[in-house]
């Protein structure tokens, strides 16, 4: 691929090493080029060629970068694409891509001065059980949905050892702005601004001081309600995806593979990479006749997280509008930017 966009990431941590760093040195449309490594300089074990900064400074002072990946942790999201910006490169940040709605519109603001992009990495659109999702509402089969609910649930009741995520004076901290960027944007991807919302933050593993637990009710018009959840303390999860409508229902489980194959190490450029096990199929159940149903299990496509960095190139080279667009961005933190009412279980 001519005129690769040379990018850098500014750490190689979890985030890097597997969300990041195999894609952008797989597809051809990008040039892997730097990284920031304050400690420990591991990331040339895999990417030789790759240059390693001891500095956000040094990383950005970078003329050749075009495009740095902003991987950093939640509370410093804000003012590392602000120093990126103001040094002539493009963003890629992952979520939240700011703590607040004002964060947000300064970053915004800052990119159309300095003619960049800020592009949020919202990999989770890109799962096989979320477009499998997206398939069965587009096309209409359920009618007109009534009532949707979506779920990001584990479990882990030690609290986390990296501490500004359990630090209330942090912002970003708390599961609500960890989980809840992920399924409030396919949420607000799927349907919209809605008319009304509200979210309640609940605390419950024993010292927790951050929410570990989450739940957004949506409004929408027509009587569509959207219910999003996320919870630490799930040791039996519900299916992720359910929705009614007036013609029938669907369910699926959350089933995406890709975190864990990128984690053990498996290219995304492998066979088989991205494809859910055999039977982990989603349920379509249609009314017929009164009083029968018809259901019908349907396999997920291949997640494919290379699909999100091909919008970033089509939108840095091409100008094509990038799909998480800045207005849904707005929505969420809309939504997640609000007084940090607790309730302490």
């Amino acid at each position: 691929m001519s005129n690769p966009i040379q990018t850098g990431l500014l750490a190689y941590g979890m985030s890097g090493r597997v969300f990041h760093a195999p894609f952008l040195s797989t597809h051809p449309s990008f040039a892997l080029r730097a990284v920031v490594e304050r400690t420990h300089k591991t990331a040339d074990d895999t990417y030789p060629d790759l240059l390693s900064y001891d500095t956000v400074a040094e990383l950005l002072a970078d003329d050749t970068l075009e495009l740095v990946v902003i991987n950093t942790p939640n509370d410093t999201h804000f003012e590392l694409a602000r120093q990126a910006l103001q040094a002539g490169k493009h963003v890629l940040i992952e979520k939240p891509v700011a703590t607040t709605v004002a964060e947000l519109e300064e970053l915004l603001a800052l990119a159309e001065e300095q003619q960049r992009h800020v592009l949020a990495y919202q990999n989770r659109r890109w799962d096989s059980d979320f477009q499998l999702v997206r398939q069965v509402v587009e096309s209409g089969q359920l009618g007109r949905l009534t009532e949707v609910h979506f779920r990001f649930d584990r479990y882990k009741v030690a609290l986390n050892p990296k501490l500004f995520k359990e630090d209330p004076a942090v912002p970003g901290s708390g599961l609500s702005y960890d989980l809840g960027p992920h399924v409030l944007d396919q949420a607000l991807s799927l349907f919209g601004q809605p008319s009304l919302s509200r979210i309640i933050r609940v605390s419950h593993r024993p010292g927790s001081r951050v929410d570990d637990y989450f739940h957004v009710h949506l409004q929408y018009p027509k009587g569509l309600n959207v219910f999003v959840t996320g919870s630490l303390l799930t040791a039996a999860p519900v299916p992720a995806y359910v929705l009614h409508g007036t013609l029938g229902s669907f369910q699926k489980s959350r089933a995406d593979v890709q975190e864990t194959q990128l984690t053990a190490g498996m290219r995304p450029t492998a066979a088989g990479y991205g494809h859910e096990p055999a039977g982990a199929v989603g349920t379509l159940t249609l009314a017929g006749e009164p009083g029968q149903f018809v259901s019908t299990s349907l396999p997920a496509p291949p997640g494919d997280y290379a699909g999100l960095f091909e919008a970033v190139y089509q939108t840095i080279r091409h100008e094509q509008p990038f799909p998480v667009r800045a207005e849904q961005l707005r929505w969420q933190l809309g939504i997640l930017d609000r007084p940090r009412t607790r309730v302490k279980a």
